[in-house]
Parts: structure tokens; C-alpha cells; sequence
């Protein structure tokens, strides 16, 4: 039961940091954000807890899923259900203006920060 606990805390604290980060960047989010967050941060959490990796694949690692989990949801929420959350169309380097290869860079930098923060925590 333990474990449940641990993973919803990060999962609550994942949604609303992510939610957070993007108020504080473009003054405001969506509700799919909190998901998106949710993962991301359960994932991160999940590779800290099970695997014994360098911190710089920690970062790569962190980087493609985030990268991932925008694809995904601007997908769905961006293209299918036409809630434009976010729009990469004039940033270098797009793919369907859902990732672009310098936000990706930034997911790396963020991964860092947040894979060296669980360290400081566990």
C-alpha cells in the first residue's frame, strides 16, 4: 500500500507542477496538462526507483518521454479533439507543431533538475 501512496503523492505533485510550470511560462494550462504531468513525473519516478542508469541517460530518457507524452497528447487534444493547447507551427524544427526539437532540448534540461531534485528527496 505503500508503494500506491508514494506513486499517487508523485502523481499529484507531477499534474499540478506541470500545470504550475506552465502558468508561470505562458500564463495558462490546460486540464490535460495535469495528466500529462501526472506521467511524466510517475515515470521519472519509476526509472529513479528501479534502475541503475547515468544520470545523462536519466536525462535522455526524460527528455523522450516528455517528448512522447507531448506528442501524444497534442495528438489527441490539439489535432483530433481541436482544443489548441499548444501550437509549435513556427517553432524550428516541428513535427505537426506538436514537439519541435528546441522544447526537447529544454525536456533534457528539465529532466536533469528533476531527476537531481528525487535524488536530494529519496
Amino acid at each position: 500500500m505503500r508503494s500506491f501512496n508514494n506513486y499517487l503523492l508523485v502523481a499529484l505533485i507531477g499534474g499540478f507542477g506541470y500545470c504550475f510550470i506552465e502558468i508561470l511560462w505562458r500564463g495558462r494550462t490546460h486540464y490535460s496538462m495535469f495528466f500529462a504531468g501526472a506521467i511524466v513525473l510517475t515515470s521519472f519516478y519509476y526509472i529513479n526507483s528501479v534502475y541503475q542508469i547515468s544520470f545523462f541517460m536519466k536525462c535522455v530518457i526524460g527528455m523522450i518521454i516528455i517528448t512522447s507524452i507531448e506528442l501524444v497528447f497534442g495528438i489527441v487534444f490539439n489535432i483530433i479533439l481541436k482544443e489548441h493547447v499548444w501550437d509549435y507551427s513556427n517553432t524550428p524544427l516541428n513535427l505537426f507543431g506538436q514537439i519541435c526539437l528546441p522544447f526537447s532540448l529544454l525536456w533534457f534540461v528539465l529532466s536533469g533538475v528533476v531527476f537531481k531534485a528525487m535524488e536530494k528527496i529519496a
